[in-house]
Parts: C-alpha cells; sequence; structure tokens
C-alpha cells in the first residue's frame, strides 16, 4: 500500500493504462488493473526495485531526470506532470496561500471596468474572492456563490446550473488536487477536501480517481434561472501579483442567443442595483 501522496498518485494513474495504451503487448491473465510495476520501470528506465521503493514512499528523493521518465511511462499530461513533480518536491512550489487571499484595488478597478461580460477572481482552493455586478448577477442562483467546489456538489442549484454537470464536478476535483500539488501542507485545501468527502459520495469517487487539470479555454453552457441557457467561453489569466489567484473572464459570441442573455443578465443586475 502507497503510504505517501506520491505514492497514491502513482498508484492510481498506473492502474488507470493497459498495455496496449503504452504500445506494450499483453499475454495471459493479468491479476492487476493497469500496468503492472515491472512495466512501468521497464518503460521508465528504471529497476524494478527502484520504482517499487517510489511507488511505496520508500525512495524519498527522485532526481527530475526519474521523474520526466515515469510521467512520460504513464502518459501524464502537462497538469499531472508538474502535480508529479511537485509531491516529490523537485519542482519549486509557489509560496503558500494565506487563509483568504485579498484581491488589490486595482484588479478590482479592473472587474468593474468589464459591465458586459462576468469577471472572477479566484484562487487555488476554487474560491471566489471578488467579482463584478455581472458575476454577481451569473451566480445568483446559488445559495452562496463563495467556492465552486462547493457550488457544484453542495448546492441544489449545481446540477442545473452546469449543463454538463459531471463535466464540471471533474474539472472541480482536478482543480482541487492540483492545488495541493501547489502547496501539499495548505491546512484549508486539506480541511476542504474533508469537508466534500465527508458530504458527497460522488466527490470521494472523483477524488480517488487522482486527476489533476488546471483551468482550460474551451466553452461551457451554463442554464440562468432568470434568462435561461448560455453558452460561453473564457479565459483565465494568472495575477502576477498575487501567486495563486486568477482572473476569470467569461464572453459570450458576438450576436448569439447568449450575447442576447447576458445582456438581459445585465439589465436584471443594474435593476436589482436600482431598488
Amino acid at each position: 500500500m502507497p503510504t505517501t501522496a506520491l505514492g497514491a498518485f502513482l498508484t492510481a494513474r498506473r492502474a488507470r493504462l493497459t498495455p496496449g495504451d503504452v504500445g506494450l503487448v499483453s499475454s495471459g491473465t493479468r491479476r492487476v488493473a493497469g500496468l503492472r510495476r515491472e512495466e512501468v520501470a521497464v518503460l521508465a528506465g528504471v529497476s524494478i526495485d527502484y520504482y517499487t521503493r517510489l511507488e511505496q514512499g520508500r525512495e524519498r528523493n527522485p532526481s527530475a531526470s526519474v521523474l520526466a521518465a515515469v510521467a512520460r511511462a504513464l502518459d501524464l499530461g502537462p497538469d499531472a506532470h508538474d502535480h508529479l513533480f511537485r509531491l516529490a518536491g523537485v519542482s519549486p512550489g509557489a509560496a503558500p496561500t494565506p487563509g483568504r487571499p485579498r484581491v488589490g484595488q486595482s484588479l478590482r478597478e479592473l472587474l468593474d471596468a468589464w459591465p458586459d461580460t462576468p469577471a472572477v477572481v479566484i484562487d487555488r482552493r476554487l474560491n471566489l474572492l471578488a467579482g463584478n455586478a455581472l458575476a454577481d448577477a451569473f451566480y445568483a442562483d446559488f445559495t452562496e456563490a463563495d467556492n465552486l467546489v462547493r457550488m457544484t456538489f453542495l448546492d441544489p442549484a449545481g446540477t442545473t446550473f452546469f449543463a454538463d454537470w459531471r463535466r464540471a464536478a471533474e474539472a472541480c476535483v482536478a482543480n482541487l488536487r492540483l492545488a495541493l500539488g501547489h502547496d501539499p501542507h495548505d491546512r484549508r485545501a486539506r480541511e476542504l477536501v474533508e469537508e466534500m468527502g465527508a458530504a458527497s459520495a460522488e466527490f470521494r469517487r472523483l477524488w480517488g480517481r487522482h486527476d489533476v487539470q488546471g483551468k482550460t479555454h474551451e466553452a461551457k453552457t451554463f442554464r440562468h434561472g432568470a434568462v435561461g441557457e448560455l453558452t460561453l467561453a473564457y479565459h483565465a489569466f494568472d495575477v502576477r501579483d498575487a501567486p495563486g489567484q486568477q482572473l476569470i473572464v467569461y464572453r459570450a459570441e458576438p450576436h448569439s442567443r447568449s450575447a442576447e442573455a447576458l445582456r438581459l443578465l445585465g439589465t436584471l443586475a443594474v435593476s436589482r442595483w436600482l431598488r
């Protein structure tokens, strides 16, 4: 049994691959799911004993070259590759994130300068730290728009608001595991994982997959209680003077049904503010 986060990650990712996925020929009955340890060792060019020690937590100081070889053997994507390095203590991580990061005044003013598109600032734990008026209206269906993980798994609005709820749930969990890769000792992130694991069986299942992924750029479809369905693309920007914070800006295709829905949502937001 793995005794470290690194070992658990390697074991989970090894179990997800078949010999055919990595160009190996399989013969006979296999007693384990996925690749065998010796197969990963061969693919990575290390001894079976060394890889076994790494997975069991008995090898504490793997080199960057070994980790890169293991990442290739396990066919890890960029986010999972970086996560592996951080778990091993090789890739330099960002400084520990404070309990509730502050959003700078200039960034808040930038958010408010975009009245026609939802824009928010989040941290690695997917806390919503700040947003403009249209973002407040965008998330108005939720009881409390405080953390995207809680909103997705615990708020009843989540399963309706996210048209592809399963994809949204998978992304949330993969983003949160990436946060722990940046700082494995982040107490608040670990508390969030424990809270969600106790409250949601689906979260526990997805957490056990050890998927790792940062924010992507593909369009997402949402179902808003006031304006109906919106399909929005988005971009994520790192906040250079606040490590761990990201600015997320949504946009609709010009002249689309979603653009009209955003305009209506903006009108409703202004009406609510004027009351």
